[in-house]
């Protein structure tokens, strides 16, 4: 009777309460801690995998032509750096790697050179991961050959050639001095010791007839993007993957200095 009652009341039969089990005081923030220690190091690693994993693949007839083209009529490298008896003396020659360099440092220099190197002249030069993976490959399996003979550095501008130091004008002079003066001449005379080196002069800078026909936003985008891309020499290697917007400007600043010279007038700003 009673615990029809009890049931006709609506009130539910009272029932155990589940056990609550305490966990250790520190067992799930250790456990997040852990987790997200080793999701950084599995990022860390991914982000590091492509140049110490790198394997050259075999390449095809097809594939090494292609990288051999791609070498000699559309990259920039063989205008710092010999193979096979052709390029630059900047860096070093190029016809050996099978023997003298490890497959993933190669690869590596390739793609960041200030990352392997810090403070190296060589710029970074955008291209793909497959082209990036088929020049290494080829350079690396490339039989060696005997590099030639490039002519060598001469001595670099006095100091009074550099600019003031300090000052905005001098760390453009040092730069030009640095990157650009090994073609293009420490005064801008296309003249540089690399010259001799290349299928084509290096442009005088301080041709003020020549240099009056290009804007500044002309000579900013070759230092950027590179000589191929201005359907010029492809042996000029594109800075805008390794030097600020504002180091390019300071350059074109300072090729001004050189030929003495502005632009066209209708390119100029106080047109």
């Amino acid at each position: 009777m009673r615990a029809e009652r009890r049931l006709s009341s609506g009130c539910a039969p009272c029932s155990p309460r589940p056990r609550r089990v305490a966990c250790a005081p520190l067992e799930r923030p250790l456990s997040v801690i852990l987790a997200l220690f080793a999701a950084l190091h599995l990022a860390r690693a991914q982000g590091e995998a492509p140049a110490q994993r790198f394997i050259p693949r075999s390449l095809s007839p097809f594939q090494a032509a292609k990288a051999e083209w791609l070498l000699q009529h559309r990259l920039p490298c063989l205008g710092c750096h010999e193979l096979g008896g052709e390029g630059g003396g900047i860096g070093p020659s190029l016809s050996e790697l099978q023997r003298s360099r490890q497959p993933a440092d190669v690869y590596a220099m390739i793609r960041d050179p200030q990352a392997l190197v810090p403070g190296t002249i060589m710029p970074r030069v955008p291209m793909s991961p497959a082209t990036l993976e088929l020049i290494a490959s080829f350079l690396v399996q490339r039989e060696p050959t005997r590099p030639s003979p490039r002519a060598s550095p001469r001595p670099g501008p006095p100091a009074a050639a550099a600019g003031p130091n300090g000052t905005q004008a001098g760390a453009s002079a040092a730069l030009y001095a640095r990157s650009c003066a090994p073609c293009h001449g420490v005064r801008g005379e296309g003249d540089g010791y690399n010259a001799p080196n290349l299928p084509v002069r290096p442009t005088a800078h301080a041709d003020q007839a020549y240099m009056s026909t290009r804007s500044d936003d002309a000579l900013f985008d070759a230092i950027s993007a590179g000589g191929y891309v201005m359907n010029r020499s492809n042996r000029m290697p594109p800075f805008g993957a390794t030097l600020t917007r504002d180091q390019i400007w300071g350059l074109v600043r300072y090729l001004r200095t050189l030929c003495h010279c502005e632009g066209p007038a209708w390119s100029r700003d106080d047109r």
